[in-house]
């Protein structure tokens, strides 16, 4: 008997990658779990005469002699099947897309860092042409437009692109789609969010502002990544991490969601024995103090910090500086000399401001050039930290309009990073070391 098995919490990737691969291996058959996603057991629901698919407890797992595994690597997160781990006999094939490479040791990988698990399934049913219906197609393009964010998220590669205009050519029905991919939100939804800002805590961790909202759930309440989705939008934080406990549960459930580059939420996650993507994942931890799991998340964020590229390995250092008593002049003659656009001043060697050319503008007499830089320049200073990533930088000048960021840590003057320095970096000029 062959089956195709997928993660708990299905979403709609991991159901389009389970029919895909039906289509791939037409002799096997889907099951879901019994948890899945609210809008996929809408989906299903309405479906259910056209996609065929079982639960666990109506398949015998002694009869099993291929396992095929979609859009997850890792064997705890497979609920019933996960017993297979240790069937020699069992032939496993995986296909799968996120970064890590989990512990499930397949006979047969597909295995490759994209931006929907949906996508490596249409590589390979485009290249044994095997032709979709326009409903087949339209649950494919529903799958690859939630897990891309719309094409939208970092992860989302180019081939993902070229995907949804494949399935687009096969007559996937937009409109469908986008009544598919509407968040549930109701008053079980709205009460949760309610409470996540009533008990949100806040503080900063590797420079980063990291939000953690802790709440107490009896009974089911579904969609919760969509209220925590919406609770980082509303808080215009770096990162939300969830914390939903209950006395009946036996369980807690932490969602995290963020929209910076160095914050790895999909690594955190893992580090809890859950899984996910850069900018959103989920864990299921047998019930614990919520306390802890706030100082479990916030070492794994500390543990993480190399994970990425950080300010540090794009700014300039030393730092040319000025003190505050230095005349207008010689601060003008230095630029010039340097060829810069701007300079930071120091007091007793503080940060207490920067001048740049543009302040230049406010010397309205010849007297101005001898009067001290501390009487034209800005001291109210946007800085940032060596842990922050090229993408808060970037986010900081625009913001702000500025050129560079003055490198602080522990209120020490370490670096500057510029606008060329960011730049650089996004387009991947970096120099080769």
């Amino acid at each position: 008997m062959q089956v195709v098995a997928t993660h708990r919490n299905t979403d709609f990737d991991a159901l389009a990658s389970l029919i895909a691969a039906t289509l791939i291996f037409p002799e096997a058959v889907p099951v879901i779990p019994r948890s899945v996603n609210p809008n996929v057991r809408a989906f299903l629901s309405i479906h259910k005469d056209i996609f065929k698919v079982r639960t666990p407890d109506q398949i015998d797992p002694d009869r099993i002699t291929r396992l095929i595994v979609v859009d997850v690597n890792q064997w705890d997160r497979l609920g019933r099947f996960s017993a297979l781990k240790h069937r020699n006999e069992v032939e496993v094939f995986l296909w799968d897309h996120h970064p890590d490479k989990g512990d499930i040791r397949a006979d047969q990988v597909c295995h490759e860092p994209m931006g929907a698990n949906i996508t490596l399934m249409i590589r390979e049913l485009k290249k044994r042409r095997i032709r979709l219906s326009p409903i087949q197609a339209t649950l494919f393009l529903t799958g690859l437009h939630e897990d891309t964010g719309n094409l939208m998220f970092p992860s989302t590669r180019p081939e993902d692109a070229r995907a949804a205009a494949y399935l687009m050519e096969q007559e996937a029905d937009l409109n469908v789609l986008g009544s598919l991919l509407r968040p549930a939100y109701g008053e079980k939804q709205k009460n949760v969010l309610h409470e996540m800002l009533q008990s949100e805590k806040r503080t900063r961790i590797r420079g980063y502002t990291v939000s953690f909202n802790k709440v107490n759930i009896e009974g089911h309440v579904g969609s919760l990544s969509v209220v925590v989705h919406m609770c980082r939008d509303i808080l215009n934080v770096d990162a939300v991490f969830g914390i939903f406990t209950g006395r009946k549960r036996g369980k807690s459930i932490v969602i995290g969601r963020s929209n910076v580059e160095g914050l790895n939420i999909g690594d955190i996650m893992r580090g809890l024995g859950g899984g996910g993507h850069p900018g959103a994942g989920s864990a299921m931890i047998e019930f614990a103090n919520p306390d802890t799991v706030e100082e479990m998340i916030t070492r794994l964020i500390l543990g993480n910090q190399q994970a990425s590229v950080q300010v540090s390995d794009l700014m300039s250092f030393p730092v040319l500086t000025v003190t505050s008593d230095t005349p207008m002049e010689d601060v003008r003659r230095l630029l010039r000399e340097k060829s810069y656009s701007g300079v930071p001043v120091v007091t007793d060697g503080h940060l207490a401001g920067v001048i740049s050319r543009r302040d230049f503008q406010k010397v309205k007499k010849n007297s101005g050039w001898k009067a001290p830089v501390k009487a034209f320049m800005i001291p109210q200073v946007t800085t940032i930290e060596p842990g922050q990533s090229p993408m808060q930088a970037a986010r900081l000048m625009a913001k702000h309009d500025i050129g560079r960021l003055p490198v602080v840590q522990d209120g020490e003057l370490i670096g500057i990073v510029s606008r060329a320095d960011v730049m650089r970096y996004f387009y991947d000029l970096l120099p080769e070391e």
